[in-house]
């Protein structure tokens, strides 16, 4: 899907006020409201928009600790790959799992009420036999930079 000016403009205004009304967004993006929202429904139907969220401050809710683990499999089949990525989409304590190449195999970011119950979590998945052959845990000890969306700029060579 070829996308233009006005397109971009608003994926830009929507990653950071998902909130943002049609008749705001249409005067943010210099169009009337009919032909904005008719481009906001094309760009969810090509499923370039997935979906709308909240931006929540866990340490505001309760204590929580932030790890980031990578985790190397001491097998490389399909199954072995399908086992672990089963297991890790049922645990809602990892927020982030991305398969990398190179030295590991996957990051995760996992975000628990305290070291200890992310070690127990740890100690599950061992239990549970994933295929798990090393794991290295990083204790987040503050966010420098938080996921702040696609970089649409730079993605488009600056369009």
């Amino acid at each position: 899907m070829k996308l233009d000016r006005y397109d971009l403009k608003i994926l830009q205004i929507l990653q950071t006020q998902g909130r943002i009304s049609k008749v705001r967004l249409a005067e943010a993006v210099g169009l009337s409201t009919s032909p904005t929202w008719e481009r906001l429904k094309r760009l969810e139907e090509a499923g370039i928009i997935t979906g709308y969220h909240a931006d929540i401050d866990a340490k505001k809710l309760a204590p929580a600790t932030t790890v980031v683990v990578e985790v190397t499999l001491a097998q490389h089949q399909a199954g072995d790959f399908e086992r672990f990525e089963a297991a890790v989409g049922a645990i809602p304590e990892i927020v982030e799992c991305l398969a990398t190449g190179g030295g590991v195999d996957y990051v995760m970011k996992v975000v628990s009420p305290s070291v200890d119950a992310y070690q127990r979590l740890i100690d599950r998945m061992l239990a549970e036999d994933l295929g798990i052959e090393r794991y290295f845990s990083y204790v987040v000890t503050k966010p420098v930079k938080e996921a702040g969306g696609v970089p649409l700029d730079v993605l488009n060579g600056g369009a």
